[in-house]
């Protein structure tokens, strides 16, 4: 019991140092920015903050049990509901995002000026830009998760973490200053879905070895074409990275 306690004293710390980086960081960006467009993508980042880490989030953590319970009852296998659950809530924060980007205007800039998304579509953003990559490595960690007992906690800090690789690959190593915003932004996607599943002993998954925690921040990445590459095909010229370049 004493183990158990130091062992959430120790995940309730970790969040908060977290959190308390991502509100130190974006506040010190938000007091240094002068210029309109960069004061209005900081606003839209905050807007994100708030609604899908603050709000989503808590509501995800708060409500965690009777979610579970609702998702367990489900006549579906537990494998299922989990790549659907993932996608759902990648869903809810794209369209935040988007709804972000969308509000330049209210941020007193042009659409385009300012943005967090690669379009003001929500359908084109996720199908182009965003969740079309995600959908692999969510049924990556499916088949992991079948045979290792990833914990929640230690899911939302892997894919928090393979969301910071992502975002450096895609729009350089200043999103290294970011890992708190973007910890949170990936790992409240998977965090509740890993909570859902089934016990470690009815999947009769075993428990990982240190380097199964190291290897899964990077091993889903290799699974993004097997969805990325339909968009392609369908509108090779699609306007990449964004539709305001």
């Amino acid at each position: 019991m004493n183990n158990n306690f130091k062992i959430l004293n120790f995940k309730k710390m970790v969040i908060m140092l977290l959190g308390m980086w991502l509100l130190f960081s974006t506040t010190i960006i938000t007091l240094f920015l002068k210029n309109p467009v960069e004061k209005a993508v900081i606003k839209m980042v905050w807007g994100l903050i708030f609604l899908w880490i603050i709000v989503c989030g808590g509501l995800m953590y708060f409500f965690r049990n009777p979610i579970k319970n609702i998702v367990l009852k489900i006549p579906l296998p537990w494998y299922i509901k989990f790549v659907f659950f993932t996608i759902i809530l990648a869903f809810i924060e794209e369209f935040i995002a988007t709804t972000m980007t969308n509000m330049a205007p209210f941020f007193n800039v042009k659409i385009g000026d300012a943005y967090i998304t690669a379009s003001t579509n929500f359908w084109d953003v996720i199908f182009f830009h965003s969740l079309i990559n995600f959908i692999g490595p969510f049924i990556f960690w499916a088949i992991v998760l079948k045979y290792y007992d990833f914990s929640p906690f230690s899911a939302f800090l892997i894919w928090g973490t393979t969301g910071i690789l992502a975002e450096v690959l895609l729009g350089g190593p200043r999103h290294f200053l970011e890992f708190g915003l973007w910890m949170f932004v990936y790992g409240l996607m998977i965090f509740l879905p890993v909570y859902s599943i089934p016990s470690a002993e009815e999947r009769k998954a075993k428990c990982p070895k240190f380097y199964h925690y190291f290897l899964m921040i990077f091993l889903p990445l290799l699974f993004v074409p097997l969805f990325a590459w339909i968009p392609l095909i369908i509108d090779p010229n699609h306007p990449q990275p964004t539709h305001f370049n």
